[in-house]
């Protein structure tokens, strides 16, 4: 059996293969930039990287995911893509508790799905830090403004979560 898209030469069995692969070495890389965050050498990683910990909604078992971040006023923003599972237990906001520079912070985590509000999350993120764009394939322009079709094709396939710190 042919499977038509990202792998088209390969079976079924080949692909499932592949793909159990590359969640084993993500497993292994999260645990590695894990023990990173939560070490003396965290300066390495830790400017754009935060571990994130909630509960799963459905297991009511705690997860803890490195996620790379970016902190636009008193927020730290995320985007992540839609086919990731981590960001779901995040609807509707639930508390979190993340490892942010070397400190745990609690907090207020919140997953946006709604289009208008990934591409207005997405604009704010990348007016705040243009040179992210090439990464989210957007252009900008002679300004070094993200251009607004782009950022609409770049929200679609991607999701938003926003964390705040609680208030102590």
């Amino acid at each position: 059996m042919q499977v038509l898209g990202v792998y088209p030469k390969l079976s079924y069995e080949e692909v499932s293969l592949a793909m159990q692969l590359q969640k084993l070495f993500q497993r292994i890389g999260n645990v590695f930039i894990g023990a990173i965050l939560r070490s003396p050498f965290h300066a390495m990683l830790s400017q754009n990287t935060l571990l994130l910990t909630f509960t799963g909604r459905a297991s009511g078992k705690r997860y803890t995911t490195p996620v790379n971040y970016v902190p636009i006023g008193d927020d730290l923003f995320i985007v992540s893509r839609k086919e990731r599972t981590w960001w779901r237990n995040l609807r509707g906001g639930v508390p979190v508790v993340f490892r942010l520079q070397g400190r745990t912070i609690t907090g207020w985590g919140e997953a946006f799905e709604d289009e208008a509000e990934v591409e207005r999350g997405l604009l704010t993120y990348l007016q705040s830090f243009p040179s992210f764009a090439k990464f989210f394939e957007v252009g900008l322009d002679e300004n070094g403004l993200p251009n607004r079709e782009d950022i609409a094709r770049a929200a679609q396939p991607r999701v938003l979560v926003k964390l705040k710190r609680d208030e102590h």
